[in-house]
């Protein structure tokens, strides 16, 4: 996370040698594993240092959620940052029916949240630069969250410089090309039904930076174990 100005602390890791720090960010998306293992594999991260859990309602649905607050009673909460996000709806559950509910109103409410304790800070995902200023003029936006990674760089022309001019923090998801810089050795350990691989055009890149790996007699990032 690029820190922002409202005092929230979370630890950053270096990635490779070029100075590349992002915060180490447990992402509970998906309902693969019982609930026995979930509940382990949490307790896991933050033994090994992962403190901020990022999570959603439509993760699920609810169960996510769940799941890590009877986690939470057995972790030392003052250590953990919790982010959940909401406003999206499924009609009937399809991914093909996926809708926004961009609700200006929301933003009046969370504000109230705030004032009444029940929140700690307010946060965008996926935001437009215009949507980020018109819920800023409402109340300070602590962080956003987007993805942005070494080929995903759609911010950096315009939510990158607004979010430092706000000081609001960033946080980035899928710095690692959503797996595809993760190391051969990690990416083909992965089961074929996992979406931490979901990358529609990580076929035709591998096939790309395979030529370009025999022209050049060098390895790539994805091949390197």
């Amino acid at each position: 996370m690029s820190q922002g100005n409202h005092g929230v602390e979370i630890p950053r890791v270096k990635l490779g040698t070029q100075g590349l720090e992002v915060c180490p960010i447990a992402t509970l998306f998906c309902n693969f594993l019982s609930s026995f293992s979930v509940v382990l594999v949490i307790k896991e991260a933050f033994n090994n240092g992962i403190t901020f859990f990022d999570t959603s309602d439509a993760y699920g649905p609810y169960t996510n959620e769940t799941l890590l607050g009877k986690v939470l009673k057995q972790l030392p909460r003052e250590k953990v940052q919790v982010a959940t996000k909401f406003g999206i709806t499924f009609d009937n559950f399809n991914p093909k029916e996926v809708k926004i509910r961009g609700d200006p109103a929301y933003m009046g409410e969370l504000k109230k949240l705030v004032e009444e304790g029940k929140i700690k800070h307010i946060g965008l995902s996926e935001a437009s630069s215009d949507t980020i200023k018109r819920a800023h003029a409402v109340h300070p936006i602590t962080a956003v969250q987007m993805e942005w990674s070494i080929w995903t760089r759609d911010i950096e022309p315009e939510i990158v410089p607004l979010c430092r001019k706000l000081g609001i923090a960033i946080v980035a998801y899928s710095p690692i090309g959503r797996g595809f810089f993760g190391g051969k050795g990690i990416t083909e350990s992965l089961p074929s039904e996992t979406v931490l691989l979901c990358c529609g055009c990580r076929g035709c890149i591998q096939g790309s930076l395979k030529k370009v790996k025999r022209r050049t007699e060098c390895s790539t990032p994805e091949s390197r174990s």
